[in-house]
């Protein structure tokens, strides 16, 4: 399967990794690495993720990274990242469920 990533995830990656350079600049790479690591595995098993209750719609689905939860859709052929966002934060069903 193919992954795309959408630009609203991939500007909440960079969000992410200016916020953590600010104390530790050589832990944003290896976290950003890890992120995309993470989400290239789901090439391979794209039903990795849970479906996430927000949504509660099975194509609609989420990894974990730390605190972070990565939000990406699964279509038949494409997974399509759509958020990255701190666990704590509210997620906002526009930015998933379009």
């Amino acid at each position: 399967m193919k992954v795309r990533w959408m630009p609203l995830a991939l500007g909440q990656v960079q969000e992410i990794v200016d916020y953590i350079k600010q104390d530790k600049p050589e832990a944003a790479g290896r976290w950003a690495d890890a992120v995309f690591d993470l989400v290239e595995g789901l090439a391979a098993f794209p039903k990795k993720g849970r479906v996430i209750p927000e949504a509660g719609r099975e194509e609609i689905r989420e990894l974990f990274h730390g605190d972070y939860r990565i939000i990406y859709r699964l279509d038949e052929e494409l997974i399509s990242i759509l958020s990255v966002r701190h666990g704590y934060r509210l997620l906002d069903p526009e930015e998933v469920l379009k």
